[in-house]
């Protein structure tokens, strides 16, 4: 019979688990990238938010005060800068003005944009890689480049000086828009559409029915990306609108700081007024839309 070796009876003394420094030393490098991490984001977002305040906080004040020290409000606050602006411009007429230019603006450039895209994206038919070329080489042409002649038509020859359809028409097709769609209509399974058509729908009900509720987040990424140039949109209906009651309120804004600032009591609040009026509905938009910026689960239409 064999006997153990006395060496392999001798217990050796319990160690440190395995376990603590793998928990324990990688936790504080961990820590710090997430406080270094905050304190970024902390940062850029005071960068960002710091002229929002400001302009706030200047608008509110009874006297102009533009050095650093006035960013700190001293109880001065009062709202007669924007008794002064709404009299000097009327805001709610410009409001009115701009959410009209704006809202047709944003209809013309969704409806066209999901009829230019559906037919890029799901049509077949000859030339439609040269007109979708075309739609891409007209984004790098400067609008400026095209004032001039879409001034003598819309106004000398269509006679829409003075109207909201002449401020309208230059911004009708966003082919930002147009691509946009196109590249979300392209993602969308072929056998939807295979299985509409064999059952019998046209292209209109299959753009309905089924494409559009599935491009809901392009839609909406449509809507605010559209949104931001028309309602601060200020060299077009400058150049066609020459009633005060016609003017947008970036055109209003802009008329005000050239002619009535100067004998104003506290021009400076009162532009700072103006300003918060123009930028509260695009900040509220956004805020309240950011959560929707999502893809959508286009699979899930697909069986299989």
């Amino acid at each position: 019979m064999a006997l153990d070796h006395p060496e392999s009876t001798v217990a050796t003394a319990p160690g440190p688990p395995a376990d603590l420094d793998r928990t324990t030393s990688p936790q504080m490098p961990g820590r710090r990238r997430g406080v270094l991490r905050a304190l970024i984001l902390l940062l850029g977002a005071f960068v960002f938010l710091f002229p929002f305040y400001y302009m706030l906080i200047g608008s509110l004040q009874a006297e102009p005060d533009t050095s650093l020290s006035g960013v700190v409000p001293k109880g001065n606050l009062t709202l007669e800068n924007y008794s002064e602006i709404n009299g000097a411009v009327n805001l709610g007429r410009s409001l009115v003005n701009s959410g009209i230019f704006t809202g047709g603006v944003l209809l013309f450039t969704v409806v066209f944009g999901l009829l230019a895209g559906y037919a890029l994206a799901r049509l077949q038919f000859r030339g439609r890689g040269t007109i979708f070329a075309l739609v891409l080489l007209v984004q790098v042409v400067p609008f400026q480049l095209l004032l001039i002649p879409l001034y003598v038509l819309i106004v000398r020859s269509y006679n829409l000086a003075d109207s909201y359809l002449g401020m309208i028409l230059p911004f009708a097709i966003n082919t930002t828009a147009v691509f946009i769609f196109r590249q979300f209509f392209l993602q969308l399974p072929d056998d939807l559409f295979s299985a509409a058509r064999i059952d019998g729908a046209g292209e209109l009900r299959i753009l309905w029915s089924i494409a559009i509720p599935l491009v809901r987040p392009a839609l909406l990424t449509t809507i605010l990306l559209t949104f931001i140039g028309p309602w601060n949109e200020f060299l077009w209906p400058f150049l066609v609108t020459k009633q005060a009651d016609m003017q947008p309120l970036a055109v209003s804004l802009a008329n005000y700081i050239s002619n009535v600032a100067a004998r104003a009591a506290n021009p400076y609040g009162a532009v700072l007024a103006g300003a918060c009026v123009l930028a509260a509905p695009a900040v509220i938009l956004f805020v309240a839309f950011q959560r929707s910026f999502r893809t959508s689960d286009i699979g899930s239409g697909v069986k299989g």
